[in-house]
């Protein structure tokens, strides 16, 4: 291998290395990690999650990998719901909705769903500001339209 592309090489393990070490400071993404580095099959919903949350961790080719280790589903597979969620810029779940998702498959999302504030990926990660901003216009979007539908019945 030729110098560059090694330095290339070592640059990418480091930035991969980096964002896993990120993404393992929530317990409940340290759980999905652990279960896609086993090939365990941790449900569609589990995905979902995952990709929501590691795309801000992870490049592309990395989450591609950890899912194409899953029972029944292909690198193929893998890329187009990868690219789906980047493509509708989906927003990390909300505690909530993740415990709602698990409900609907036998994978655990959240090891610890009977114990208050875990799983609340908010509060054990650092996202990039434009999540916070995007989330934030989001609500006042939904208080906007409220105001509006409210004014419409009185």
């Amino acid at each position: 291998m030729s110098e560059s592309k090694q330095t290339k090489q070592t640059s990418k393990n480091t930035t991969e290395n980096k964002g896993r070490e990120e993404l393992r400071q929530s317990p409940m993404m340290a759980h999905l990690l652990d279960s896609l580095e086993k090939g365990t099959d941790i449900g569609h919903y589990g995905r979902l999650t995952f990709i929501m949350i590691a795309r801000h961790f992870l490049d592309e080719d990395e989450m591609v990998d950890l899912l194409s280790q899953q029972p029944d589903h292909n690198a193929e597979e893998a890329r187009a719901l990868v690219l789906q969620v980047k493509a509708h810029d989906y927003n990390p779940p909300k505690r909530e909705r993740i415990l709602e998702w698990q409900s609907q498959q036998d994978f655990p999302i959240c090891p610890t769903p009977d114990e208050p504030g875990t799983c609340n990926v908010y509060q054990e990660l650092h996202f990039p500001e434009g999540i916070y901003d995007h989330i934030s216009e989001f609500y006042e979007e939904q208080v906007k339209a409220g105001e509006h539908s409210g004014s419409e019945r009185a």
